[in-house]
């Protein structure tokens, strides 16, 4: 019987997320790697295969709405290439922010004070 992915929570090796060449070390942080989840739309989140029968990605053609895949539902909070980006990777390794972290069309500090 082929093994369930889905309840899977070995989708990392050695502290590291393998899908991503630059993938950021969670050894060093006080995060621990989360295990995939099923999204409440039934596509597996977290996994690094991309690869759930009825996802979005198995479906796209040029009339698809790219927005169908926004929102924290699409998001796993350990295995997410934004993890990759320099402010995410320092929150990884503890080093406070150099600068504010701005984004062009939203406010990032809404409600943090």
């Amino acid at each position: 019987m082929p093994e369930d992915k889905s309840k899977s929570s070995a989708n990392h090796i050695d502290g590291t997320m393998p899908h991503q060449i630059h993938s950021p070390d969670f050894k060093r942080s006080q995060r621990k790697i989360e295990p995939s989840f099923v999204n409440e739309h039934g596509i597996v989140i977290g996994d690094s295969h991309y690869d759930s029968p009825n996802s979005p990605l198995n479906q796209w053609d040029l009339d698809t709405d790219p927005a169908i895949m926004a929102g924290p539902e699409w998001i796993h909070p350990t295995n997410d290439i934004g993890w990759n980006t320099s402010e995410n990777r320092e929150l990884l390794e503890d080093i406070p922010p150099t600068e504010p972290f701005s984004h062009p069309t939203r406010d990032a500090g809404y409600k943090s004070d």
